[in-house]
C-alpha cells in the first residue's frame, strides 16, 4: 500500500509509512509489529502541585485540554519531499537519511539491574504535596520510609517486591531496575510466554480491592497503544495492594544516560551534537502525533522516557499517559519540562509539544538552571552560541515554548515538518552540502536576476491540494496580474486561496487598499493565519515600507522556523532597504541549504561585493547549480567579480586568470564571449597601467601575452566583434570608434 499523503513517495509497512513515518492518512488506527524488548525509566516524575493525587478534584474544561486554536493556522503542511526516512529490518533508521546517529549496543537485562536498590534522597519527594522528605539531618540519613511533614500523607521508598516474587501467578520478580515518579520499576521473566524479559512498573496504590480493580480496568487502553517507536503494553495486574503495568524490556540507554555518559567522557557538561539530538525528536514525534489521534496525551515527556536500543527509540514510561478528556486523574510532570498552564488548565496537544521542546534544548545546550531561572523561558541568543549561529533553531524552541498554548506548534506533524527543516539547514551548514527539499507550503523562487533584488521573485504561496477553488487556480498561472483579479472575482467557485491570490494581483497592480480589505476579512475569519502576514509583507515591501515588511516577514519566520521562504523574504528586504550586511546571513543561509534558490545566491554575491569580498561574492555565484537556468548567468558574473576595477579591490593577475578559466568551459553566444573578453582585457590593461601587474609575454589572457601591445589588439578585435553584433548603426560606429582608440600604434 502507497502512502497517499501529499508529497510522500513511501509505502505502508507494519502501519506505517517507510519514508514519512506517519501512520496512513485515513481509515482505522493502525497496527505495528511489536518490538522484543522493555521499558524503564529512573525519571523522578511528580504530579503536578494543585492537581490529584495532590488534588483529585480539579476539573479542566474540555476545550482547555483540546486547545486546538493556533496562531498559526491556515496550511501548515505535513510532509516535505525528499525526508530520506528508510527502515531496516522492520526498524526506523534515526537520522531521517540527513545524519548519522551511532547506534546503541543492546543491553543485557541481568546487567541493568541495581545492586543495591535505594532511592538517594535528593530524589525523595512527597507524591501527594511534592515536598522534600525522607532527608538526613546533622550527618544521620533520612529515613525511606514515613509520613511527610508537610501534609502528613505517607511515604515509602523502599521495594515492594523482592528477587522471586511471582506477581499474578506469571511474573517472576527478577530484580530493581529503577525508580520513577510512581514507585520501583522491577525486571522480571514471563513464565506464561517463554520466559521472556518484562518489566512491571508501579501503577497505583489503593487499599481498597475493588477501587484497585476499577483502575486497573480503566487503564487497560495502554494495551490497545501499539507503534514502532512506543514500548509495548503486555498486561495490567494487582499483587497485594498494589497495580502494575507490565511492558517489553527496552535494552539500551536512555537519552539521559547518553548526556550523562558524554559528560563523564569530556570531564565537563557536553550536550549531544545538535544534528543527532533533532534526529531524536523527528523519530519520536511520530509518536506523539500517534497518541494524540487516539486523543491520548503523553503528559511527562523528557530525556529519561525515551531510550535507544541499536538504532531504534521507544517512548517509554506510559504511567502517566491520560485521555485528553480526563479532568480527574493525576498529572504527572516534570519541573523544568512541563508546561506551566498544567497547574490552571491542564495537560494538551500543545503542552505534550511543549515538553518536546524543552528536551530539544536540554539536549542541544548547556541548559543550566532550566528548573530555576529558566523553568518558563530560554536563555538569550547572547549566552548561547548555538543560538547565535543558528537562529532557526532558536525560533523553533521559542514557538515550542511559547507561553501562549496557542502561539505553540499544535499538532506534532506541524512540528516535525519544522524541525526537520531546521535539521537541514543544520546539516548543510555542518557539511557544505546542500540539504533542499519542496515545501509544502511555498513554491521555489522564480528565475534570478543578478542585478539588483527583486520581491517579485520570491516564492508564492502553494495552493492547497484540496481547496474547492484548486483547479481553477491551475488555470490562471500564465494570466497577467491585471487579467486574473477580473478572473479571480468571477470565479465560478469562493475559497480562501481564492481571496489570497486575489490579494497577490491587486498588490502586483499597485491597488495596496483594495488587497488590505480582503486581508482583513481573512484576519478576521482566522487571526492566527500566517498567509496574511506574508501577503502583508509583499504589499509594504511594494510600497517601499521595508521596516512594515521586515516586521511581516519576521513574524512569519517565528512561526516557520524551518522554511527557507520567509528567510529569503528578509534578505531581500534589507537589500531593498539598503542594508546589505543585514541581508547577507540571510541569503547565505537560504543559498547554502538549498542551491535551488538562485535569487539568494546571486542576492549573497552582491552583498559580499558591497562589503569588498570579491572571493566570497564568487563563491556565492558558484553555488549555482549547473542544472539551473541561472548558471550561465551566475557564471558570467563569477568572471566579471574577479575582473573587476573598483578602486578599492583592484584584482589580481591571478584573479584574471580564474575568470578566463571560469568563462572557458561555457557555452557562450559570439556576443557574451565577446563582451566578456572586452572585459577581461580592459582590466588587464588598466592594472598595467597602475603598476599592479608587470608586462609578462610567458603569461597569455585569452590567446594574448600579458603585454600592452598584444593586449590592445586583442581588445581592438573584441571591440570589432561587438560592432560586427551591434543592434543599431549608431551602436555600431560607437564601439568601431573604440577600437580604433585602443588599437596599438605600429610601424605597419
Amino acid at each position: 500500500m502507497k502512502c497517499q499523503r501529499p508529497g510522500c513517495t513511501g509505502t505502508i509497512e507494519d502501519g506505517y509509512c517507510n519514508v514519512c513515518g506517519l501512520a496512513p492518512a485515513a481509515g482505522s488506527a493502525p497496527v505495528a509489529a511489536a518490538g522484543s524488548g522493555a521499558g524503564t525509566s529512573g525519571s523522578q516524575s511528580r504530579p503536578t502541585a494543585g492537581t490529584a493525587p495532590v488534588a483529585a478534584s480539579a476539573v479542566w474544561s474540555r476545550s482547555a485540554v483540546a486547545s486546538s486554536r493556533s496562531t498559526v493556522s491556515g496550511r501548515t503542511g505535513t510532509s516535505r519531499g525528499g525526508s530520506g526516512r528508510t527502515r531496516g529490518s522492520g526498524r526506523s533508521h534515526l537520522g531521517q537519511g540527513l545524519v548519522e546517529v551511532p547506534p546503541v549496543p543492546y543491553r543485557d537485562p541481568s546487567t541493568a539491574l541495581m545492586a543495591v536498590p535505594e532511592v538517594s534522597e535528593d530524589k525523595r519527594f512527597c507524591a501527594h504535596c511534592g515536598e522534600p522528605v525522607g532527608r538526613g539531618r546533622s550527618g544521620a540519613k533520612g529515613r525511606p520510609e514515613g509520613f511527610c511533614r508537610n501534609c502528613g500523607h505517607a511515604f515509602s521508598f523502599s521495594p515492594k517486591l523482592a528477587r522471586g516474587d511471582l506477581v499474578a501467578g506469571q511474573y517472576e520478580v527478577v530484580g530493581c531496575l529503577a525508580h520513577g515518579g510512581l514507585g520501583w520499576i522491577y525486571l522480571a521473566r514471563d513464565h506464561n510466554v517463554s520466559d521472556r524479559w518484562v518489566v512491571l512498573k508501579g501503577l497505583l496504590d489503593a487499599g481498597d480491592d475493588d477501587a484497585m480493580i476499577a483502575a486497573l480496568a480503566e487503564r487497560r487502553f495502554l494495551a490497545q497503544v501499539e507503534h514502532p517507536n512506543i514500548v509495548k503494553i503486555f498486561n495490567f495486574v494487582q499483587h497485594k495492594g498494589s497495580g502494575y503495568i507490565v511492558m517489553e524490556y527496552v535494552g539500551g540507554s536512555s537519552l539521559k544516560d547518553l548526556l550523562k555518559d558524554r559528560r563523564a567522557a569530556a570531564g565537563r557538561v557536553e550536550p549531544l551534537p545538535l544534528e543527532q539530538a533533532i534526529a531524536y525528536m523527528l523519530e519520536i514525534l511520530p509518536a506523539l502525533g500517534y497518541l494524540h489521534r487516539l486523543d491520548l496525551l503523553y503528559c511527562d515527556f523528557k530525556p529519561d522516557n525515551v531510550i535507544q536500543s541499536e538504532e531504534s527509540l521507544k517512548l517509554i514510561d506510559l504511567g502517566g499517559v491520560r485521555r485528553a478528556d480526563d479532568e480527574v486523574s493525576a498529572v504527572y510532570g516534570t519541573v523544568g519540562y512541563q508546561a506551566p498552564e498544567i497547574a490552571d488548565v491542564g495537560p494538551s496537544v500543545s503542552s505534550d509539544l511543549y515538553t518536546v521542546a524543552r528536551t530539544l534544548a536540554a539536549l542541544s545546550i548547556d541548559f543550566k538552571g532550566y528548573q530555576r531561572e529558566y523553568v518558563a523561558v530560554l536563555p538569550r541568543p547572547d549566552d548561547v552560541a548555538l543560538f547565535t549561529r543558528f537562529d532557526s533553531l532558536y525560533r523553533f524552541l521559542l514557538k515550542g515554548t511559547a507561553t501562549d498554548p496557542g502561539a505553540r506548534f499544535q499538532s506534532a506533524e506541524e512540528m516535525a515538518e519544522q524541525l526537520l527543516g531546521v535539521l537541514r539547514e543544520v546539516v548543510a551548514a555542518n557539511t557544505g552540502i546542500p540539504r533542499p527539499a519542496l515545501s509544502g507550503l511555498f513554491t521555489t523562487d522564480l528565475r534570478a536576476r543578478p542585478d539588483g533584488a527583486d520581491w517579485r521573485l520570491l516564492p508564492a504561496l502553494i495552493v492547497a491540494a484540496d481547496d474547492p477553488a484548486a483547479g481553477y487556480l491551475a488555470t490562471l498561472a500564465a494570466a497577467e496580474s491585471s487579467e486574473q483579479i477580473e478572473l479571480l472575482r468571477e470565479a465560478p467557485v469562493h475559497s480562501v486561496e481564492i481571496d489570497f491570490r486575489l490579494a497577490r494581483s491587486l498588490i502586483d497592480t499597485g491597488q495596496h487598499a483594495a488587497a488590505e480589505e480582503i486581508l482583513a476579512a481573512l484576519q478576521a475569519d482566522d487571526p492566527g493565519d500566517w498567509r496574511v502576514w506574508w501577503t502583508r509583507g509583499l504589499s509594504a515591501i511594494d510600497q517601499g515600507d521595508t521596516a512594515g515588511a521586515w516586521a511581516a516577514f519576521d513574524w512569519v519566520y517565528g512561526n516557520l522556523p524551518g522554511e527557507l521562504g520567509p528567510k529569503l523574504a528578509l534578505a531581500v528586504t534589507a537589500e531593498l532597504g539598503g542594508a546589505a550586511q543585514r541581508a547577507l546571513p540571510w541569503y547565505d543561509v537560504v543559498s547554502r541549504t538549498d542551491t535551488g534558490f538562485t535569487t539568494a545566491s546571486f542576492g549573497l554575491a552582491r552583498c559580499r561585493l558591497a562589503g569588498g569580498d570579491r572571493i566570497g561574492a564568487v563563491e556565492a555565484y558558484n553555488r549555482v547549480p549547473e542544472g539551473s537556468s541561472s548558471y550561465l548567468d551566475a557564471q558570467l558574473c563569477a568572471a566579471r567579480a574577479l575582473i573587476e576595477v573598483d578602486g578599492t579591490t583592484a584584482p589580481e593577475l591571478s584573479d584574471l586568470g580564474r575568470a578566463e578559466a571560469t568563462v572557458a568551459h561555457l557555452k557562450l553566444s559570439g556576443e557574451q564571449r565577446a563582451s566578456v573578453t572586452r572585459e577581461l582585457y580592459e582590466a588587464a590593461l588598466q592594472l598595467l597601467r597602475t603598476g599592479r601587474i608587470h608586462p609578462d609575454p610567458s603569461i597569455t589572457l585569452m590567446g594574448e601575452p600579458v603585454t600592452e601591445v598584444r593586449l590592445r589588439l586583442g581588445l581592438e578585435r573584441a571591440y570589432r566583434a561587438l560592432a560586427r553584433l551591434a543592434a543599431t548603426p549608431e551602436e555600431r560606429i560607437t564601439l568601431i570608434d573604440q577600437a580604433n582608440q585602443v588599437r596599438p600604434r605600429t610601424l605597419w
